[in-house]
């Protein structure tokens, strides 16, 4: 088993999303995180200062049989691209084991399987 954690743009989290809904990849987390970038800009919008260093991003996980990994990682690469810096990164880690809280059964038999 994998864990796939990918951080995206904002703007692109819907098409993301969409595009692995259609993948039958039919699970997975998101939630908005914020980063350092390397710019250190400060811009001004209508007479007030902000600083760029801060950047907002959606963050995903999805755990996965190793076999779904490429596949779900092309997706994101494919749909998260904008060819512009900053369009974030995917980490593809080990998971040792799950357990199903509402069954009590562990490893990967507690995934879904694609359909």
């Amino acid at each position: 088993m994998k864990r796939i954690e990918a951080i995206i743009r904002k703007t692109k989290f819907e098409e993301v999303k969409e595009a692995l809904l259609q993948s039958d990849i039919n699970w997975f987390e998101y939630h908005s995180v914020h980063g350092i970038g390397q710019s250190r800009e400060e811009r001004i919008y209508r007479g007030v200062q902000y600083s760029t260093d801060v950047i907002e991003r959606v963050a995903l996980t999805i755990v996965c049989r190793d076999q779904f990994v490429e596949p779900t990682v092309n997706v994101i690469l494919k749909v998260a691209h904008t060819g512009e810096i900053g369009d974030g990164r995917i980490f593809v880690s080990d998971m040792i084991d799950t357990w199903s809280i509402r069954t009590g059964e562990n490893g990967d038999t507690v995934l879904r399987d694609k359909k």
